[in-house]
């Protein structure tokens, strides 16, 4: 039996009914006309395996990231309007205080470095009505975020396992303009 890319055999002339079709490819096989797909053996598929799944994860966490700023949005609270990452550290202990307490003055008080010359700003910026309606799927999507770290950061342990007989071959791979170790 051999596994043929559908690509390289569709193109082939003949007859194109589904029985046809079977005898014509069938032929070819016999003449040695069809090449077999690579197949790669376990270990390299394994980490493209991971790898794949590992990519998954980061598409699911990229959308998860965005939800905290619909709740923000959605409690007519304007964080995003003053801090450029809402994801940075001053922004996240902003938002960790809106959820364990009612929104008060000191929760722009908590704000770091550069964004403490815009105080009276922030203190305009959250003002809102965080409810319990908007904490626990807030909650949740933090949650969430947190797991998909996690999870990422095992698979990249794993990979880097798996990746431990060739790291000579990737280093030199990784040489070539466009060719890099991705996180």
């Amino acid at each position: 039996m051999i596994l043929a890319n559908a690509r390289d055999i569709k193109n082939v002339p003949g007859r194109k009914t589904d029985v046809k079709d079977c005898e014509w490819i069938t032929q070819l096989l016999r003449h040695g006309l069809i090449k077999g797909s690579f197949i790669p053996p376990k270990p390299i598929s394994e980490p493209r395996e991971l790898t794949r799944y590992r990519q998954k994860l980061i598409q699911q966490k990229s959308s998860e990231v965005n939800r905290p700023q619909k709740f923000l949005e959605d409690a007519n609270i304007k964080l995003a309007s003053l801090v450029s990452d809402i994801h940075g550290q001053s922004a996240q202990e902003m938002i960790r205080h809106l959820i364990q307490n009612n929104i008060t003055p000191q929760t722009a008080h908590l704000a770091k470095s550069r964004l403490r010359s815009k105080l009276s700003e922030l203190e305009m910026a959250l003002e809102g009505f965080l409810t319990d309606h908007h904490r626990v799927p807030f909650k949740i999507s933090l949650q969430m975020t947190a797991s998909y770290d996690e999870a990422i950061e095992k698979l990249n342990e794993e990979i880097d396992r798996k990746m431990k007989p060739y790291i000579e071959t990737s280093q030199k791979l990784q040489t070539i303009p466009g060719v890099k170790k991705v996180c």
